[in-house]
Order: structure tokens, then sequence, then C-alpha cells
């Protein structure tokens, strides 16, 4: 059993509750723009200064009181990351009030199971959409007072209802809430069985923020600029809410985007211009693809696969320097890397925004390739490691000792163990109170002090963790070899035309895969391939040629791997898995479960469509080449 533990950070203990960072800015920098949201101006953002933010908060505090809330009371709030869900959050923390995210997708069984199990006595939606999912279960809630629309003029409405409620009735619950009081009750993605909430505390959802604060925030711009972060993921994960916290906590400026489309972010980086970066993986790979796809358009592919590649070397050679392992890029590296700096990185980084210098990934594992490639082209894009029940960050890269393809160290003040069997167990002050309702689920998470991540993982001799995989996604072949999808998974997403890749292979004679393919660059690809041959066997040309090119990406994430561990047969999908359908949860992650029933019968077909050599039962030594099967 391997255990990590660095000393504590010095940061200044939690004497209260998370609003209080709203008004202890508004007193120390009340001009300091802190929020940003969309308008019709020449740049696109209007920025709300700390005063501002801390008037909106008291006004809207005011309105809660007075609709009845009061410490204790849950109120869910149901929106997109908009400037109002800041706001209100805040609002919701300085009266004493916990608050419950509901991703605004959700079904009406999903909202009606948090609504009920959390107790709630409010709802926050954005607009009519979300009045009548609310309006279709809350016969079934009594404790359900208020439904309150973003778009309806909720804040200003309840502004006007606490006009006459004094600013000391504010000042008096804000400064009764204790930082070990339930801030938020924040539900699991609920990959497998229904979600549960984490009861997270105001100090364990501020430690990690304030922590990466205090060893970290003097990188997240270039000197003498505020840092600024463009949040678009849900804060309804609580990846989403530890940005929002760092942001509101930090005096960074933080615009909101509601839009999670390729076009509104693109527009949204381009116009507000951040200096950090935050996003899981798939952003990540899908900025690298549209980067690619716009080099093949203007001619230029080949010119970008060689820059690219210079810049994971150089990358990977200035890791070896700074840990110690040599002596960094060599002259003919440097002046290839200058060469592409001007003609191809710096024009990379004017379509992130230009002054954007360093970025976080977390939900899954990126890919060491992909964290290369990013610090290669100047902007240090690298993994850190978190759950619900840990309030966010657990792990992040210590800063000048970055190691590409780990998720770092542990924060300060928090300690990391791997167990006998691969488990990662993690203590600080982070670890969640525990999941409301449910005391023997608490119990089994809750390991004397310790909290059972259910991630698999393991130690290097100088700490660094790793993340292998989910314990409950081990896959078992019926040979009796257990298998990590995770891994494979993310080395074919590397490819350019692949989506999403789901491995499978429980009670199986080998390793599968279910692959959906990006349709934007499939759409390219088909493009450019057009011009290179006759019009006349165009179908089938395209049909080989994507068997093909799907077939190098199953042989380059089998080259990782052992020969048992591999994928031999796979089937392409040609629809992607989404929310709509019920297969991503809100936070983008895999229902594998979900998956598997619903594309059952493709499973089967798969496994049963490749040529037999001989009659009877067939065996694992049968499988010997991978098998590709087009849907």
């Amino acid at each position: 059993m391997r255990d990590v533990a660095l000393a504590p950070a010095v940061t200044p203990p939690l004497t209260g509750g998370l609003a209080d960072s709203v008004f202890h800015r508004a007193e120390r920098d009340p001009t300091l723009p802190v929020l940003a949201r969309r308008a019709d101006t020449a740049t696109g953002w209007e920025e709300v200064t700390a005063l501002e933010v801390r008037d909106e908060v008291v006004d809207l505090a005011k309105g809660l009181i007075a609709a009845g809330l009061s410490p204790g009371h849950r109120v869910a709030l149901m929106a997109r990351t908009r400037y109002e869900w800041t706001v209100f959050s805040h609002a919701l923390w300085a009266v004493g009030a916990e608050i419950v995210p509901i991703h605004p997708s959700s079904s009406r069984e999903q909202v009606e199971w948090i609504l009920r199990d959390a107790d709630c006595v409010a709802v926050v939606v954005e607009d009519e959409q979300g009045v009548m999912t609310v309006g279709t279960v809350c016969t079934r809630l009594p404790r359900l007072r208020h439904v309150w629309q973003l778009d309806a003029g909720a804040l200003r409405e309840l502004a006007e209802r606490g006009a006459r409620v004094p600013y000391t009735t504010v000042e008096s619950l804000r400064r009764i809430v204790l930082p070990d009081s339930t801030a938020a009750i924040v539900y699991t993605s609920g990959t497998s069985g229904r979600p549960m909430g984490c009861a997270l505390s105001h100090r364990g959802l501020a430690y990690p923020c304030d922590t990466v604060l205090a060893g970290w925030i003097h990188t997240a711009a270039p000197p003498g600029r505020q840092p600024s972060v463009l949040a678009f993921l849900p804060f309804s994960h609580v990846y989403g809410i530890m940005i929002m916290l760092v942001c509101v906590r930090g005096g960074v400026l933080m615009a909101h985007e509601p839009e999670m489309t390729e076009a509104a972010l693109a527009s949204a980086l381009t116009t507000f211009r951040p200096t950090y970066l935050y996003g899981v993986p798939s952003v990540f790979e899908k900025l690298y693809k549209n980067f690619l796809r716009a080099a093949e358009q203007a001619g230029r592919g080949a010119l970008f696969e060689r820059a690219a590649q210079t810049a994971r070397e150089f990358a990977a050679a200035e890791e070896r320097r700074r840990l110690g392992r040599g002596a960094g890029p060599g002259l003919e590296l440097r002046l290839q890397h200058a060469l592409y700096e001007r003609t191809v990185y710096r024009r990379l980084r004017a379509a992130l925004g230009g002054r954007a210098v360093r970025g976080t990934s977390g939900g899954s594992s990126l890919s060491r390739e992909m964290c290369l490639f990013y610090e290669g082209i100047g902007v240090f894009v690298h993994d850190g490691y978190g759950l619900t029940e840990s309030a966010g960050g657990i792990t992040m890269q210590p800063l000048g000792r970055e190691k590409s393809g780990t998720v770092g160290l542990p924060l300060p003040g928090t300690e990391v163990r791997v167990a006998d069997d691969g488990e990662i167990l993690v203590r600080g002050p982070s670890v969640f109170q525990g999941y409301i309702g449910d005391e023997a689920a608490t119990r089994a998470a809750l390991r004397g002090g310790w909290l059972a991540t259910g991630d698999i993982g393991r130690l290097d001799a100088e700490g660094y963790l790793t993340i292998t995989g989910r314990k409950k996604d081990i896959i078992v072949t019926s040979g009796g070899k257990s298998v990590a999808p995770a891994p494979l998974e993310e080395r074919l997403r590397i490819h350019p035309l692949v989506h999403q890749a789901v491995v499978i292979g429980d009670d199986r004679p080998c390793v599968g895969a279910l692959i959906t393919l990006d349709p934007e660059f499939l759409a390219h690809w088909r493009a450019v391939l057009a011009l290179q041959g006759d019009v006349q066997n165009r179908e089938a040309r395209e049909e080989n040629a994507l068997r093909e090119e799907i077939a190098r990406a199953v042989a380059s994430a089998n080259s990782a791997v052992s020969r048992a561990e591999s994928i031999r047969v796979y089937r392409v999908l040609h629809e992607p898995f989404d929310r709509d359908n019920g297969l991503l949860t809100p936070s983008m992650k895999l229902r594998r479960d979900a998956i598997v029933r619903h594309h059952a019968a493709e499973i089967e077909a798969m496994y049963q469509a490749r040529p037999q050599a001989r009659r009877g039962p067939r065996e694992p030594a049968d499988w010997e080449e991978p098998d590709d099967v087009f849907r």
C-alpha cells in the first residue's frame, strides 16, 4: 500500500461561509471586474465589478428572506452556466441555505427524484421548459413552495420583494454560517444506478479552491494581467462549482457561456480571450481536431502534423529537463520549435483567444500525447483529479515539476493512498460529509476517515498519481483476463475521426469496442477524399478508406497493451452517445451500463459476425487479428 501527502498549504483558516468572499472582495477591491456576461457591445461582454455583484447578492438575499427561506433550507438550481447561477448561489449561501444543483437537461424522473431526495423547498429554473418539467412533478412534492424562473425576471422580482428587509438581517444570517455547515448537496453523475446526494460543507468546498489559489494563481495569467476564465461546463457538476469558487474567491474575472456548441465556444474564446483554460478531455481533443481540420482545409495539413510532432517532442524534452532526467531540447529541436512558433503555434493560440497561458483538464484522464501537444504550443494544459465526494480537487501538477500522463501530486493537506487492490483512497479537509439519507452507502465510502474513491490508479516512485480506470468498469473476459478500458479508449480518441469509444468484453472471449465518429471531421475527411479519385466508385472507396483509418486507430490503441488486453472486434455506430439518448451524463461521462443495454443487439452481432474457421464453440485463442464490423 502506497501513501503520499504534502504539507498543508499556507491558507487563511475559513471562519464563515462561501458567501463571505463576495463581501470581502467588495470591501477590498470594489471596482475590480469579477464577473462577465454576454452583452450587445462591440466586445460582446459586460463586466460587473465586485461592488455591483455584492449589491446584487444582498438584494437577492433580502428577497429570499422575504420569501420565507431560512438557514438549512435547500434550493435546487436547474439552469445552464450563466451569470444568475453565480449570483443566486452566493445569495443562498448568504442566508444559510443549501444549494442543490440539477442539470437543466435532466429528465422529469431525475428532477423528481432529486427534489424529493434533497427535500427542496424551492427550485430555480431557466425558462418555460424548466417550469413545465417541475410542474409535472410538483404535486408529488409537498415541501416544494417556490418555482423561480430566471428568464421571467426572477432576480428582479425577488429584489423588489425584499426591498423592505433591512441589510442587517442579511448580515446577521451570513455571520452565523459556520465553515462546517452544509453548503451544497451535489449529486453523483449516476453512471450506474440512481445518483446519490453528496453533502459538501463550506469548508470542504473552499479548501481545494483556496489551496489552488495559494499555490498556482500567479501562473494563471501573464505578469501584470488579471487572470480570467471562461466558464462553460455545467455548474451542476462539482468541477464547474470548483471553477466558479476559485474565480470568485480569487478575484479572477469569470465569463459565463451557457451554450455548449462549438460555434458559441469558439466565439467566446476569441472575444473574451481568457488567460486560463479548463475543460474535460473531449473539449481539448475537439480543439486539436479543429486545428487539424482547419490546417488540412487550408492545404497545410502536413505542416500541422510536423509542427504538432515537434511540439510533443519539445515538451517531452522540457519535461525530462525539469524532472532531472535530461538536458532539455537540443539545438536542432529548438530551431524547429522556433520556426513553428512563428508559423503555426501563435496562430493556434490566437484561436484560443491569444492570451491563454495554462489550463486544467478534469473529469477523466487526458492523454499524455494531448498534454504534450498543448504544452509544446505554449499553453500548459495538464490533468488534475477530483470527484464529487472530495468537493473537487485532490491532485494538481506541481509547478516546475509537471509530469504529463499523470494527474500530479496530492494537494497540500490532502493524503492519497493506493490500496492493495489498486483502489485510490483519499483523506483531507475536502472529503464530503456523507450521502444524504443513506448511512450504509456513507459507511461503505468512508473507511476509517479515508474516502474510497472507486477509482483505480498507481503512485510512482516520486508520488505522482496515475488514474487507470474505475473499479466497477474493469472488464473480465471469459478467459479470466482483467482489462481497464480507459487507456484503450483514450488512445482511440486520439485519432481525429474517432469521437467516442466504449471498450467492452465482460464474459466475452475477447475485448471489443463501440466507436462513434466525429461528424465535423468525417465530413471534412470525405470532402478531401472525394478530390482524390473518380466519382463512379466513390462510395466503395470511402467505405474501404474509412475501414483502414479506424483499423489504424485500433492498432494504435492496441500497441499500448498486451495481446490479451487488445481490441479484437469493434463496431462503428452511426449515432453518438449523448445526453438526449440517455447514454451520457450531464458531466459528459459515459453511462456504460446504459450503452451496453442500448446496443445489446449490435454487441451480440459484433461477436457473432466474425467468420469461424471451424464449427463448434469459439475459444479465446481463435481471436487473432482485429475484426471490424461497420453498422
